[in-house]
């Protein structure tokens, strides 16, 4: 009789070690399972605080290149005006000598 209650013993042991071998898998994956929603969480804040620092650089950089074309147009429409005199005046310089030989061979006549 004493060898049975042996055996129950053993068994009862046996049966309470798989019991708390239970609860820690059952706590090992709770934990895991926590840790892994939370770097979830982590992720999506750093993404949303990704994504809002591009956007606010997307905006500044499009305020300083709309903000510019006025400038550009205008520095552009000023620079087109200095060619368009630069040209008059080398017209006007050079006009009587284009006017000289145009009349020379005109003028000219080969046999």
């Amino acid at each position: 009789m004493e060898s049975s209650r042996g055996g129950q013993n053993g068994i009862q042991l046996l049966l309470a070690a798989e019991q708390e071998a239970q609860h820690i898998v059952n706590t090992a994956r709770t934990a895991k399972q926590a840790r892994l929603k939370q770097a979830k969480e982590e992720a999506e804040k750093e993404i949303a605080e990704f994504r809002a620092y591009m956007e606010a650089e997307f905006q500044r950089k499009l305020e300083q290149t709309s903000g510019d074309s006025g400038a550009n147009v205008k520095r552009l429409e000023l620079e087109t005006d200095e060619k368009i005199e630069h040209l008059k005046t080398e017209a006007s310089r050079v006009s009587s000598d284009v006017v000289q030989m145009l009349l020379r061979h005109v003028t000219t006549v080969k046999n």
